[in-house]
């Protein structure tokens, strides 16, 4: 079998130290751009949303380079995601493609069951190996997820404009190169090191602006433009609860194992959002209410077209707004909104929270709508 698994934010590099642990065959599908969503857009309808879309040009362009077998994880309630493995499937079966799908979560059928898709993976790995590469997959995704964060706060203030995208594109290419998991986190400690090395501008005082939203828009960074980097280098520092290891932790391993999970967002929501509708929904309005009390200058919203959960978030947010008084931008992303249109939006929110910001040091309180 030769693994294959569709991008999602830094999930490529945890796929990719799991897959090593066993030394397992794999291809990493080349990282979306606007030729994956072409391909992907070819072979599905337009009701599809688009990180399903995305997910089908991987498929296809990890299948040009000779995998067989794809390695998705599931859903987060009533969600799309949550039924990806059989569209998936179904859309192998339309375009005549040989691709077994193979989803990476605790079933109806139990833990039993995802222990043996895990032994697909595995070859003959027996279950304290099997746990052993999960432990070290999960530490993965949080080191990166530490390192990630840290690159968001330096590039806010770095000195040297673009110190921090260096070091970042270098890590990109780097842990393509390295193989397993140790050698991995190896490698994220030394660009850790690295970034904390940046010079910084001490006296800075960013803004600081919080992402919420559905996970695929709000992590896979073709999916929003790179927001974090854009709204970086604009001196910016941003702010990203909703993360892979925080998916791997609470919704995949906690969950499974029936372990209490991170509910402060659940317990933030409970005056607008009093139960789970689907997707992140409880995310989005949980975080936001938690960053309004934290003090953020604007939180900004982004989901795809079609996205129902997020949809319900939309609507809910305004109140938010108007009671911490924290100005809330959404953008619906899908593959007709065009980048320039995207950072123009972004400029335009950012200005309008430097006024803000200055109308309150000048003892004012306006409150700015229409975003």
């Amino acid at each position: 079998m030769i693994f294959t698994f569709p991008h999602l934010g830094n999930t490529y590099i945890v796929a990719k130290a799991f897959l090593d642990d066993f030394d397992a065959q794999y291809v990493i599908p080349p990282f979306n751009t606007n030729k994956t969503m072409e391909i992907g857009s070819k072979y599905c309808s337009e009701a599809n949303c688009l990180p399903f879309k995305l997910f089908v040009g991987n498929m296809l362009q990890a299948k040009e380079l000779g995998a067989d077998t794809m390695l998705i994880t599931g859903g987060c309630g009533p969600c799309k995601l949550g039924y990806f493995c059989e569209m998936l499937k179904k859309t192998a079966d339309d375009i005549g493609i040989d691709m077994e799908i193979i989803t990476l979560e605790v079933p109806e059928q139990g833990l039993g069951e995802l222990v043996s898709r895990i032994k697909k993976i595995s070859g003959k790995a027996n279950p304290v190996d099997i746990a052993r590469a999960a432990n070290s997959a999960k530490n993965v995704a949080v080191k990166v997820d530490k390192l990630e964060r840290t690159a968001r706060v330096k590039r806010s203030r770095e000195q040297e404009a673009g110190s921090v995208d260096k070091i970042c594109r270098a890590f990109k290419s780097d842990v393509i190169k390295v193989k397993g998991s140790k050698r991995i986190i190896q490698l994220v400690n030394e660009t850790e090191k690295s970034l904390n090395e940046v010079s910084l501008n001490n006296a800075a005082n960013p803004l600081k602006i919080a992402i919420v939203g559905e996970i695929y828009t709000t992590v896979e960074p073709y999916a929003n433009f790179e927001i974090e980097r854009i709204l970086g280098n604009m001196g910016i520092e941003v702010e990203r609860r909703v993360t892979v290891s925080d998916w791997i932790i609470n919704d995949m391993i906690r969950k499974g194992l029936h372990l209490p999970r991170d509910s402060r967002y659940v317990k933030a929501s409970k005056a607008y959002l009093g139960r789970m509708v689907g997707g992140h929904s409880q995310h989005t309005i949980g975080n936001s209410v938690i960053h309004a009390k934290e003090g953020y200058d604007g939180i900004i919203h982004l989901y795809p077209l079609g996205c129902m959960p997020e949809i319900v978030s939309q609507a809910i947010l305004p109140a938010i707004e108007e009671d911490y008084q924290v100005p809330v931008m959404t953008v619906i992303r899908d593959e007709m909104t065009g980048e320039a249109g995207f950072v123009t939006r972004l400029e335009a929110f950012a200005d309008l929270l430097k006024k803000r910001r200055e109308e309150h040091i000048n003892g004012q309180s306006k409150l700015l709508y229409g975003h």
